[in-house]
């Protein structure tokens, strides 16, 4: 059968592909450490399970407006006003199906082919795809561990060009674990004034930030970022809500309105009774269900990165938000292992998985080579046996 050149253009993610091959193992009953996983090990809190049942039973199964209903509409926009300093009617949300499909449609609704978007690394490995996907061509802004993984804005003020379309932001970021500080965003919003640049923020993991950390949204910088933003949020990192597949984008009247003209055709509605559920998770028992998350992954990350940091030829900086550590291997680079070449972050994560069972994501996909993405989104046990799984086989 044909097979479009879009389709043959895309790639299947390398954070999935690292989690399908691991299962492979496990499987076959090898015991696998997996340190590849983008979703909580925490399970949906329960009253939000409950209030996805009540939905059901209260007969909530049918369509709903394409861009969801109205209450739900509403309280992401009272979520955004009372948590962001974000002023949006609830005709300025949409409600998606999951994070992924918020930056598909978002960019599919502002970008047109030709047009630049500018993407710093490390980026999480969907958005590449989804630009290209859209038409557009993607501009990697290149940053390295002596500004922490974080673009300046003299780098973004040299990628700007007549043909930019688009700068993306990540913060917490996927897979750097690292977090801007409300400072470096606003010199960076400083740079597009002026300009017909869209800003995408990424802001699925601001509830899950450590130590001193100040999250501040993108589009509450002031009011040229606010009139240039689509903020991008969802259920699915704060809520462990990965399989309730809901995500939301917030931002001028008429890309919302497109992003629903698109949806009402190519999903139509997300699940109806989930959207009710997702009301109730944003009312009152919120705060204390993410907050017992949020502090038991301060804990592994900041054990995680000490850990990674004690072993020889390994370089890990102290994540402050998401649930990733991303520590840079390649003074390994160049070795055999067991018989295993290991010239890049490829060969690194293939033959650690193959060779000591721990399965890790490799920086490549992420447009950084040194590095070597591990979440703790699994529990310390685990970590610990990972941990010593790696410092062995690199000790050989």
């Amino acid at each position: 059968m044909k097979i479009s050149k879009r389709a043959q253009q895309v790639p299947p993610s390398a954070t999935i592909a690292v989690t399908s091959r691991a299962m492979e193992l496990k499987a076959q009953g090898i015991d696998v450490v997996g340190f590849g996983a983008g979703a909580p090990d925490f399970d949906t809190p329960d009253y939000i399970k409950a209030a996805a049942v009540e939905a059901l039973n209260a007969g909530k199964t049918k369509y709903t407006p394409a861009a969801g209903i109205i209450e739900l509409r509403t309280a992401i926009a009272e979520k955004l006003k009372k948590e962001n300093s974000l002023d949006y009617s609830p005709e300025q949300v949409i409600v998606n199906i999951g994070g992924k499909h918020s930056v598909y449609e978002a960019m599919q609704a502002v970008l047109d082919p030709g047009d630049e978007v500018l993407l710093p690394t490390p980026y999480w490995v969907t958005y590449p795809e989804a630009i290209k996907l859209a038409g557009a061509v993607t501009k990697v802004i290149q940053t390295t561990k002596d500004t922490g993984y974080k673009i300046t804005p003299a780098q973004l003020q040299q990628a700007l060009t007549p043909q930019t379309a688009m700068f993306l932001i990540n913060s917490p970021n996927n897979p750097g674990g690292f977090t801007y500080t409300p400072d470096e965003l606003k010199a960076l919003a400083a740079v597009l004034e002026g300009t017909d640049v869209i800003v995408l923020s990424d802001e699925i993991y601001e509830k899950l930030i450590y130590g001193d950390t100040k999250f501040v949204s993108f589009a509450a910088l002031s009011e040229d970022a606010f009139d240039r933003t689509l903020t991008l949020n969802g259920f699915s990192k704060a809520f462990s809500m990965t399989g309730w597949r809901l995500g939301y984008t917030a931002g001028p009247l008429e890309a919302i309105k497109a992003m629903g003209r698109l949806q009402s055709h190519m999903t139509s509605n997300p699940v109806t009774f989930g959207q009710y559920a997702a009301i109730v998770a944003l009312g009152e028992p919120a705060e204390a269900a993410i907050e017992a998350m949020r502090a038991e992954f301060e804990k592994r990350g900041r054990y995680m990165a000490e850990r990674l940091n004690s072993i020889d030829g390994v370089e890990c900086s102290q994540p402050t938000g998401a649930f990733y550590c991303f520590p840079d291997v390649s003074a390994h680079y160049g070795r055999n292992i067991n018989n295993a070449d290991i010239k890049g972050s490829m060969d690194f994560a293939k033959a650690l998985l193959e060779q000591a069972n721990v399965a890790l994501v490799p920086g490549l996909p992420f447009g950084c080579n040194n590095n070597v993405r591990l979440s703790f989104a699994c529990s310390l046990e685990q970590i610990k046996k990972g941990l010593d799984r790696l410092q062995k086989w690199l000790s050989q």
